[in-house]
């Protein structure tokens, strides 16, 4: 009788590549792998396919995983970061000089000209977001831009620095001191929701828009429609306050439905009524006259960050 164990073509036990043979698992590649699941196909069919153990689908999850978060955009690191900083900060201040110039030539009126740079430059800037990367050090640099405008407007507020149609652009009496209250407001509202809250909290999105798109359309639309007066703020119309309240709920839905596009946040009802809900209470506080001895450019974002924390 004939010995298996002497088989010319069988390695024996005790040679080193026969141990470095059964040393490695059976793990075949995924493009030779046939359609057929491992786990309904039989265990003849598995062992004749060679269908990849547990353990192997594993660290192939594992290394797809790993290359994937190399080679996915947005994650350059500092540069790229830094150059997404550059092109926002470029884009505001050429805005901010478009602006300076329209007020220089006496384009439009003063009082549209300033409401005009109050909408456009945070929701501009919010379009911006997923420009960045998804590092840890991204929303500081993409706060970089209205961090700036911070300081530029501690220095014209103070007299330190001279630019009569900026000041004219942003303040209503043309006063230089002016820029210390709403503008400074408005930019540490805005540096402060890109550095704390960043693009994946629907709390930043309600808050910049009912301050930039709320707020702004609310005076426009109450300097031109608002004949009815509210009965408790003779300064303030329903016009104004409704006109508000659409503004920055439809400004807050359209963002929403942007940034899901990116992959960046969730849109559903829940968020869409809860958008609502905090324009409303934003409207509400700003119609009301503490809003006028405070400035609306504090009360609204507070109150935008307040309720909303509450219901998004």
């Amino acid at each position: 009788m004939l010995s298996l164990g002497a088989h010319p073509f069988l390695l024996p036990s005790s040679s080193p590549l026969h141990t470095r043979l059964r040393s490695r698992p059976l793990c075949s590649p995924t493009s030779s792998a046939p359609t057929v699941s491992s786990s309904s196909a039989p265990p003849s069919l598995r062992f004749r396919f060679g269908f990849p153990r547990r353990g192997c689908a594993a660290d192939r999850s594992r290394r797809a995983t790993t290359m994937a978060a190399v080679v996915s955009p947005g994650d350059g690191g500092l540069v790229h970061d830094l150059v997404s900083s550059g092109v926002t900060a470029a884009i505001a201040l050429g805005l901010l000089r478009f602006f300076e110039e329209l007020a220089k030539r006496g384009v439009c009126d003063q009082k549209l000209n300033r409401k005009l740079v109050h909408i456009t430059i945070g929701m501009v800037f919010l379009l911006f977001w997923p420009l960045f990367s998804s590092g840890r050090y991204a929303p500081f640099f993409a706060a970089l831009a209205p961090g700036i405008n911070i300081i530029r407007m501690l220095l014209l507020g103070l007299g330190i620095m001279k630019n009569e149609a900026m000041v004219k652009s942003m303040s209503r009496s043309g006063d230089h001191r002016e820029l210390l209250k709403g503008p400074l407001y408005y930019a540490t509202t805005i540096t402060l929701a890109t550095s704390v809250l960043w693009r994946t909290s629907p709390i930043a999105i309600a808050l910049v828009c009912n301050l930039c798109a709320g707020d702004g359309i609310a005076d426009v639309v109450g300097r031109r429609l608002g004949k009815e007066k509210l009965p408790y703020n003779p300064n303030k119309s329903y016009a104004g306050s409704i006109a508000m309240a659409v503004a920055g709920f439809l400004a807050s839905i359209g963002y929403m439905h942007y940034f899901h596009s990116f992959g960046l946040m969730e849109k559903s009802w829940y968020m869409t009524l809860g958008f609502l809900v905090v324009s409303v209470a934003a409207a509400l506080v700003e119609s009301h006259p503490i809003s006028t001895e405070l400035d609306d450019n504090l009360t609204v974002p507070l109150t935008s960050f307040l309720v909303g924390s509450l219901i998004l």
